[in-house]
């Protein structure tokens, strides 16, 4: 047998990174670069006192990395995995960070790319992809997280214009954001509006208290009675079909950054197992450890496998919705696994804001419910199986 080369990578036991192009490696590194130099050294303290980064939001947009798969109005045009990449490593320094690109990018920008006029497209893309705008995607409501069928937000029509009355609820960058794509039931059935902040009638309400997600901003939409122009409205986006799509934008980044921050967690815990002495060795030398390590590694690596060919079919445009889901539910739940289990590893020490695999946990629980529950997805999937709904 041939002498084998050591792996340039540890963590990655099945080559991955083969099966990235040169550019894709490229603009991973690049963002994990400059999130080396411009989150890691402040992260565990944005996420103790509860602080977003709002200075950084011109930064991300000059590194290109907002609405970075969408085609023209400033933005850059990369391909799927490209896109993944990014999320991967946006979320192996936090995932509120990674979900303040992913609500800008693929359900912000992505709903006014993807549906919105001319006119709406040339005002708010260029603005949102340069980091000069922020904004939001208002679906969920306080009572209808899973069944936005049920939606009590509406939109009724008054001679040429449009009146918006309702709530929504747990919105990211909600209480920051200057234009809110807001989904409405009509007698039309669902309609998409664009609401600028300052419009009269409409407010939002910070959500405090979070042990999850504390390095980003969640809130609460309020509309009474806010006056809209037809101009308001996405013109392409009609039934729950549109928003819907938006949501499966995102979760092809979960499904990436998940793997990023189940990444960060096993790097951190092989650190200081190889460092932490017991009985007179490392405890990474002690068996029950490496067993833990072996099954993290299996699990890590298997889920950036999915996650890198999901991106392949979503580049050749023949990705479907249940695939996502098989991403989402697979991905989030393995790193949520793996960040357990690295606490245990680190002992009393998992619980310092000095070591990232509790915080990252404590995020991930939020991951594992937004954008689609676990349940929701585990249906999905169990549709896509059977042929039957089993949702009622």
């Amino acid at each position: 047998m041939a002498a084998t080369t050591p792996m340039k990578d540890p963590l990655d036991l099945l080559d991955t990174a083969s099966l990235l192009s040169e550019e894709e490696r490229d603009i991973q590194a690049t963002v994990r670069g400059f999130l080396g130099e411009k989150v890691r050294p402040h992260i565990g303290r944005w996420f103790e006192d509860a602080h977003f980064p709002r200075d950084l939001v011109p930064e991300l947009g000059k590194l290109g990395l907002l609405g970075m798969h969408l085609e023209g109005y400033g933005c850059a045009g990369t391909n799927a995995v490209s896109y993944g990449l990014a999320c991967l490593e946006l979320e192996a320094a936090d995932s509120g960070l990674r979900s303040f690109v992913s609500v800008q990018g693929s359900l912000s920008m992505y709903s006014i790319w993807r549906y919105g006029s001319e006119e709406q497209k040339q005002e708010w893309l260029p603005r949102l992809a340069a980091g000069e705008a922020i904004g939001c995607f208002g679906l969920t409501e306080p009572d209808f997280g899973s069944d936005p069928a049920n939606m009590r937000t509406r939109a009724a029509r008054d001679g040429s214009d449009w009146v918006l009355n309702g709530s929504k609820m747990w919105i990211t960058n909600g209480g920051v954001a200057d234009v809110a794509t807001v989904w409405a039931s009509t007698d039309e059935g669902v309609r998409g509006f664009l609401v600028p902040r300052g419009a009269p009638g409409f407010s939002t309400i910070d959500i405090k208290h979070k042990l999850s997600l504390r390095a980003s901003i969640t809130s609460e939409l309020v509309f009474e009675n806010v006056r809209l122009p037809e101009s308001a409205r996405l013109p392409d986006a009609r039934g729950l079909g549109a928003p819907l799509g938006c949501l499966n934008e995102a979760r092809f980044g979960i499904l990436f950054g998940a793997v990023g921050a189940g990444r960060d967690c096993l790097q951190t815990a092989i650190s200081y197992a190889d460092s932490r002495v017991q009985f007179g060795r490392p405890i990474s030398a002690f068996q029950l450890t490496q067993k833990k390590f072996a099954e993290m590694g299996v699990a890590l690596n298997t889920a950036m496998l999915l996650a890198v060919h999901l991106g392949r079919l979503k580049e050749a445009g023949t990705i479907r919705p249940e695939q996502v889901s098989v991403g989402k539910l697979n991905n989030v739940r393995q790193a949520l696994d793996i960040a357990r289990t690295c606490r245990t590893v680190l002992g009393a020490n998992g619980i310092s804001m000095e070591y990232p695999p509790l915080r990252h946990a404590d995020n991930l629980e939020s991951v594992l419910t937004y954008e689609g529950t676990e349940e929701i997805h585990t249906l999905v999937i169990g549709q896509a199986l059977t042929g039957q709904p089993a949702y009622r």
